[in-house]
């Protein structure tokens, strides 16, 4: 059977905003006709923390430390939790609804497009599997979870190594378009991560970062050898193409898309009101 083509495009080392403007752009052009489906992989610079769009920064997000550590800082257009993008392989996927056997239900698409991540881990050598929230205190915790912190909350069919996380993801859609956007960390500073947000008291913060290590994991602390960002590439790349059964080829942007995103980035996320209107 012949596979379905999708670009790809690995973006490199971007700015917070940039990033998340070409995400958003990558939406709009596909719900336009005008590009095909994408598999887009990228990185950050600076550092960056990442916040869901729900997310209100005066009440969760710790910005004087997140001065301090001289990170970006980005509201995404997709939900969850907040992200600490430093040590890490960040990928998006851009894809109709209507798209072949896409499931109609968000959990659904979910698992069909993280397929491909699960496949790039194994690429690793990797023991990796969907875990699904089992208790009822667990599913219910998704719909208010009680942390900030993305890799903290449970979420359907999350990406587990050794029963700890070791992806994370959001999605949205907009548009008869799903972005799925997330993170696949290599290595993490936890003590950096855990000063970003705010907590009713350092006990608590303790005993959160203390239940964190159970949680989430990144793959250098858990792999035989150390992986590079490039070995990573390479797995994640063959990992989607085996995932959704897909064959990938390069794409480039155009001068006038790029300009139109950089535009984007700085009509939107890097203004004040999108970043911290909540």
């Amino acid at each position: 059977m012949k596979k379905e083509i999708w670009g790809f495009i690995d973006s490199g080392d971007c700015s917070p905003s940039f990033n998340m403007a070409l995400d958003e752009a990558l939406l709009d052009w596909h719900s336009e006709g005008s590009i095909p489906p994408i598999i887009r992989f990228y990185g950050w610079n600076p550092a960056t923390l990442s916040i869901g769009y729900f997310q209100r920064v005066e009440k969760e997000i710790n910005m004087q430390a997140v001065r301090k550590h001289e990170l970006g800082f980005v509201r995404r257009p997709t939900g969850g939790r907040g992200v600490l993008h430093e040590h890490e392989l960040t990928y998006s996927v851009i894809v109709s609804e209507d798209y072949p056997d896409m499931p109609k239900t968000v959990t659904e698409a979910y698992r069909v497009i993280s397929e491909g991540i699960l496949q790039g881990f194994q690429q690793l050598g990797m023991d990796a599997y969907f875990a699904v929230p089992k208790t009822e205190e667990d599913r219910e915790s998704l719909k208010n979870p009680r942390s900030a912190v993305c890799f903290d909350a449970p979420s359907w069919y999350e990406l587990v190594v050794e029963g700890r996380k070791v992806a994370g993801s959001a999605q949205t859609r907009q548009k008869g378009v799903i972005l799925q956007h997330g993170s696949i960390l290599l290595d993490l500073d936890e003590d950096k991560l855990f000063s970003l947000f705010n907590y009713p008291n350092d006990r608590v913060k303790e005993r959160m970062q203390k239940a964190f290590k159970n949680k989430a994991v990144a793959i250098n602390e858990i792999s035989q050898q150390k992986v590079s960002l490039e070995e990573a590439k390479r797995a994640f790349k063959t990992g989607f193409e085996n995932g959704l059964q897909i064959e990938l080829t390069p794409f480039e942007l155009s001068r006038k898309q790029l300009d139109s995103v950089n535009m984007l980035a700085k009509r939107r996320y890097e203004s004040d009101e999108w970043n911290f209107k909540r």
